[in-house]
């Protein structure tokens, strides 16, 4: 939101104030407190203007700094607020000196000048940004006509945080325009608008900047960004109220500043290890039954086509009644039998759900009668015909609510479902009242939240906490909890395919650990040529689903070839399943996303900025997908020489490439001294990782050691790998307890002598193979 007109003027009808010093300040227990009036006391009678911001400053975490700004403290909090992770222990140090107070946080620390009010943020000795003279502020939109009485709706709180020089914003949640935010207006409003647009599913007030950190702004409600759009030195963000709370989140790398805010607001869950397989759908408003089902499984498994997961989507259930969670007996008149000889077959089953109760659904009188639908503030059922004609919306603030959706959704796991795909949660209403009182506006963003957390909840309970998956579009603060979640309705087009990269990319730096997205588009139908080129890009993604709106998405419909492409690129998913899900467990404890914009591996490289059609997948794999009908792709490698996992060719780094590559190609590069874990298997992604496993050892750097982790499905260690090159010696060190494992020394040949290992194979690479997870090994090379 705008409120500035120029650099000197406000906009017309905006009453506008500011803090001037700090009068006065005291500690109480961990929090710092700031009188900060917004006019100069330079006498007694100044004190009798207002208005006063006060600031509260803490710090719930080591290098993570929150600074609260009150003009009215005596408003009533309202639910609901996003959950923080506060560490009890976390210590803090404040300094005051005559011009200063200084508060310090680990590497973090905010300095309040007294004189002229401002704060500047630093870690260590570097200023990161600050808020200057005039940047903080208390917004009227009107003149006080009726004493002491001010509309709600024409009250905000707004900050300005200065961007320096060459310094560029992320984040924001999945936002599928550029994925440098500088110079968007954004607002945090989640909205169902496809990926075409600057609506998004997951609007996240969370971003972070290439000086290395992180701003939280801790509202469920509509926050309004101006991101260098307004004034182009500064990044305002505004909300509507009496009071602003945000936190400055700070990290050595962009990456420890994404592990900082998993931290604070709740680390991604680590997801089976049977949802990275290929998921295939019944698409949208297709027509089938169990004999279409079966002729896509059937179909896939004649043709060699790796299968792990099949979805039925909305029309499972019968028209005009969703959601009643029950199967449509026209065209399933045995649903148990069904999933049972599905689950023969070796695969997992997910239904679609959402949050809307339609009123033909034998479930709306119910939900009435005992309160368990969202009410207008009248107590009338809130009610529209947008989606399903006359639906209401589940309150799941009414604990029974949630526990009646919960239990129908047991009535299918209990049936043979597996995972839920949560849709919607995005049109929420506000001219709403809640069972408990939340407020309607902050409640618009939040709803995805408890309506995921339930539907998880009850797959933990049920399943097991290792088996727990959703399939979720709409996410806010906290989401990231809930996986997987999948970029929403795109077209069948490169275009389409692009943004959704951008989309998922912009998530993922705003705390997402995982991130799919609908293969060949949703919208329309792709050509044969846009289907292949999208797959090679969907495998290489956290997780893969084939899904459409209005026709099947069974490759044999758009060429022979196409199945040749899905089969090739399902293989090579499950056989670097070991490197994947490590990479996923580093996305579960640490917060790391598994698909990362190329500025979050390489912060140093000013190549990298902008880069948005591009990504590295975990930390040692960058994919390019190919965005045209002539297979070229143009991407960047930085420095160090990659080598082609596909082809083996080798590229020296710190350049663009430009190449041709067929349907059963891709860049998909290996950045040196790196370890790949290979595994055995290539029809399914859940098996052990241990059985027969391969580490590829990419262009081993001299003085540098490699190392990787292999973790078994429910993320406990089973393998730790580290090589060092030193001279003609190559040493090879593990801990383990199972299993024979294999090291392939990539473009090392010559291997003089093994000491502690079997060499088995000679040749360009050198393949050596131990029989216990403890060794410790030298080879010596000519």
């Amino acid at each position: 939101m705008k409120f500035s007109n120029g650099c000197w003027l406000d906009k017309p009808g905006y009453q506008i104030y500011s803090p001037k010093e700090v009068y006065n300040y005291k500690i109480e227990g961990d929090i710092l407190t700031i009188y900060a009036p917004c006019n100069n006391i330079n006498q007694r009678g100044d004190t009798l203007k207002g208005p006063v911001i006060t600031y509260k400053i803490s710090s719930p975490m080591e290098n993570v700094i929150r600074v609260r700004a009150y003009h009215f403290m005596g408003k009533q909090k309202k639910a609901p607020s996003f959950e923080i992770f506060e560490d009890e222990h976390n210590n803090f140090v404040i300094e005051d000196n005559e011009k200063e107070i200084i508060f310090k946080s680990g590497n973090v620390k905010a300095v309040i000048n007294k004189e002229v009010f401002e704060i500047n943020f630093y870690k260590g000795d570097k200023k990161l940004t600050s808020s200057k003279p005039r940047g903080l502020a208390y917004v009227n939109t009107e003149e006080e006509r009726v004493f002491m009485k001010v509309p709600e709706d024409g009250v905000f709180m707004k900050e300005e945080l200065h961007l320096s020089v060459g310094e560029l914003v992320y984040g924001l949640g999945e936002k599928f325009t550029p994925l440098v935010k500088n110079g968007q207006s954004i607002d945090i409003w989640n909205e169902d608008g496809g990926t075409s647009t600057e609506q998004s599913y997951k609007s996240i007030p969370f971003y972070m900047t290439n000086k290395g950190y992180g701003v939280f702004v801790n509202h469920p409600e509509k926050v309004s960004f101006e991101v260098g759009s307004e004034k182009v030195t500064k990044v305002q963000f505004s909300v509507p109220g009496e009071c602003l709370d945000y936190f400055i989140i700070g990290g050595e790398s962009m990456k420890e500043v994404v592990e900082n805010y998993t931290t604070l607001t709740g680390k991604p869950a680590l997801p089976p290890a049977w949802s990275f397989g290929l998921w295939l759908t019944t698409s949208f408003t297709t027509n089938y039954d169990e004999e279409t089902v079966n002729s896509f499984v059937d179909g896939m498994a004649d043709r060699d086509l790796p299968l792990r997961v099949f979805h039925f989507d909305c029309f499972w259930m019968k028209d005009f009644n969703w959601c009643n969670f029950e199967w449509d007996s026209r065209v399933f008149p045995d649903p148990k039998g069904m999933l049972t000889r599905l689950k023969k077959k070796g695969l997992k089953i997910c239904v679609w759900i959402n949050p809307y109760i339609a009123q033909e659904s034998k479930l709306f009188d119910e939900g009435m009668e005992h309160g368990y639908l969202i009410k207008k503030p009248n107590g009338d059922v809130w009610q529209w015909d947008l989606w399903q004609p006359a639906m209401g919306i589940v309150d799941f603030t009414n604990p029974d609510a949630c526990k009646w959706y919960s239990s129908k959704l047991k009535e299918l796991i209990d049936m043979g479902v597996d995972c839920f795909k949560t849709d919607f949660g995005e049109r929420i209403p506000t001219e709403v009242a809640y069972f408990d009182g939340s407020d309607p506006y902050k409640m618009h963003n939040y709803y995805t939240q408890i309506y995921n957390k339930v539907v998880f909840e009850t797959l933990k309970e049920n399943l097991g906490e290792d088996e727990a998956a959703v399939f979720a579009r709409s996410a806010t603060v906290g989401g990231q909890q809930f996986p997987v979640h999948w970029g929403g309705d795109c077209e069948a087009n490169y275009e389409s395919m692009a943004e959704s990269l951008r989309g998922g990319l912009s998530l993922c730096m705003s705390g997402f650990g995982f991130w799919s997205h609908d293969i060949g588009g949703f919208e329309s139908t792709a050509t044969a040529d846009v289907y292949k080129r999208w797959v090679a890009f969907g495998l290489l993604s956290s997780h893969s689903r084939l899904h459409g709106s209005s026709s099947y998405r069974v490759p044999w419909l758009y060429d022979e070839e196409a199945c040749d492409v899905v089969r090739f690129f399902t293989k090579l998913k499950c056989s670097i399943m070991p490197y994947l899900y490590n990479a996923a467990n580093d996305a579960a404890l640490i917060g790391t996303p598994v698909m990362r914009a190329m500025i979050l591996e390489f912060q140093n490289d000013l190549a990298c900025n902008y880069l948005d059609k591009q990504y590295m997948l975990g930390d040692s794999i960058l994919v390019a997908p190919i965005f045209n009908e002539e297979g070229e792709a143009n991407y960047y490698l930085p420095e160090g020489t990659w080598t082609n996992f596909i082809s083996g060719k080798k590229y020296e780094g710190g350049r663009w490439i430009k190449e041709i590559h067929d349907y059963s190609s891709v860049p998909m590069m290996v950045k040196e001294n790196s370890l790949i874990a290979v595994g055995c298997e290539s029809s399914k992604p859940d098996y052990h990782y241990r059985e027969d496993i391969s580490i590829f050892a990419y262009e081993l750097k001299e003085d540098k050691e490699a190392k990787t982790t292999i973790i078994d499905m429910k993320g406990k260690i089973t393998l730790d790998v580290g090589v060092l090159k030193k001279g003609n010696a190559i040493t090879i060190k593990s801990t383990g307890t199972e299993g024979n494992w294999s090291l392939v020394l990539k473009n090392i040949s010559n291997i003089e002598k093994v000491d502690g290992g079997e060499i088995v194979t000679e040749g360009e690479d050198t393949k050596i193979i131990f029989n216990s997870g403890n060794c410790m090994a030298i080879c010596y090379s000519k």
